[in-house]
């Protein structure tokens, strides 16, 4: 079960040198049960170890058959309240592009991408005495992909030639969520900027009727928080998104569906619909969630959320209406010392578009494994960056 669980591994990054030693198999997968939906699923094996080999070395490590994700952190290592850290990444699948339009999954438009990366990221702390901290956030990325038909793609598809990326992100965060399902207490308020730049840029797909920009820029920001009534010990989370793009294309553009939580650093859940159905180039996404428990224990809980969205859609993409919401509700289990999280749940996409019109039902589950000690939750910013394409190992 060890080894099918960390078959594939999401890259990671933080908006800090993680201090917590972690070992975390994290689960989740969504089953649409109209159309041919993409695989929608991740499940990964997560090693986090501080004083490794010296005092203030961090490994970051996630391991998978056909990826590999590494960074070493150095603390302090440009100052007192200044972090620093190199990562390798790399593996087959990572930059796969699947292409949905209209509720429709065009398989003869989508095709498998590989790729590797290496990176350099800088975290400044600016109030070191305070509970909720405040980081300055610095990371570049050179980034190598290369693409190839699938056995679904079509004959006359012409799939992009191969690149390299630069990417530059930077970003204030005050707070940060830990990798975990259903935090118990966090808070975030945060603003960023990316910048990608292509070597290698201009039309591809069915004669250049689709191109890649030379160069994309997006802008968004977040603000959240996780909190437990101390007496009842209900939860609630509630999140809100906003972001823009100038010059965005396929592979640069903000991609909203599904329900997988933990499936990136700033998951874009559409409860109901296809994972990453959705192709904007600008949005404001509302999350909420909440748990109510039904036993003195805690042990047994009942699952509420709901998000909705306005989104204007990327050009050749997207569906009549800009407005789009979805709920779902589920059964969720914890162990007693809370090192065992799993939760079953069924979603509906309100203005999910469809053979049959508007509505869509989907099915999934959440699971969290903590291998090692268990740990308090708190302000500490540290999360999965954005998911990569390992789905289409398994798709159909």
């Amino acid at each position: 079960m060890l080894l099918w669980l960390t078959l594939f591994a999401p890259i990671f990054a933080f908006a800090q040198i993680d201090p917590v030693k972690r070992d975390l198999i994290q689960m989740g997968y969504n089953q649409a049960f109209e159309g041919h939906a993409p695989y929608a699923g991740y499940a990964f094996y997560y090693h986090n170890q501080p004083d490794f080999l010296r005092t203030n070395l961090t490994l970051r490590l996630a391991l998978a058959p056909v990826y590999l994700d590494s960074e070493f952190g150095f603390t302090h290592g440009l100052g007192p309240h200044t972090d620093f850290a190199i990562g390798l990444a790399g593996g087959g699948f990572a930059d796969s592009y699947n292409e949905i339009d209209g509720g429709t999954y065009y398989r003869d438009q989508s095709f498998e991408g590989h790729g590797g990366e290496i990176s350099a990221s800088i975290y400044h702390l600016f109030n070191p005495a305070d509970q909720i901290p405040l980081n300055l956030i610095l990371r570049g990325t050179a980034h190598y992909s290369t693409y190839g038909r699938d056995d679904g793609t079509a004959p006359t598809f012409q799939v992009p030639a191969d690149r390299g990326e630069f990417n530059v992100r930077t970003g204030l965060r005050w707070g940060g969520i830990e990798p975990t399902l259903f935090p118990a207490l966090a808070m975030e308020l945060s603003v960023w900027y990316e910048g990608q730049f292509r070597t290698q840029y201009g039309p591809y797909g069915f004669n250049g009727d689709r191109s890649i920009e030379e160069q994309s820029h997006l802008f968004w920001a977040e603000a959240a928080l996780s909190y437990t009534l101390p007496k009842s010990q209900q939860n609630f989370y509630v999140r809100l998104l906003a972001g823009t793009s100038i010059d965005a294309d396929r592979f640069s553009a903000y991609r909203l569906g599904g329900y997988l939580p933990l499936v990136s650093e700033f998951p874009l859940s559409l409860p109901g619909y296809y994972f990453q159905e959705i192709s904007a180039r600008q949005y404001v996404l509302f999350n909420l969630n909440y748990l109510l428990p039904l036993d003195r224990s805690q042990r047994w809980n009942l699952d509420a959320n709901v998000a909705t969205a306005v989104v204007d859609y990327l050009p050749g993409t997207g569906q009549p209406g800009n407005s789009l919401t979805g709920v779902g509700g589920g059964i969720f289990y914890r162990a007693p010392d809370d090192r065992f999280k799993i939760m079953l749940d069924y979603a509906y996409g309100v203005n999910a578009m469809r053979s049959h019109g508007r509505g869509a039902n989907s099915v999934g589950i959440l699971l969290q494994w903590d291998l090692g000690p268990t740990h308090r939750e708190g302000f500490t910013p540290a999360h999965p960056n954005r998911w990569r394409g390992w789905q289409w190992f398994f798709s159909d």
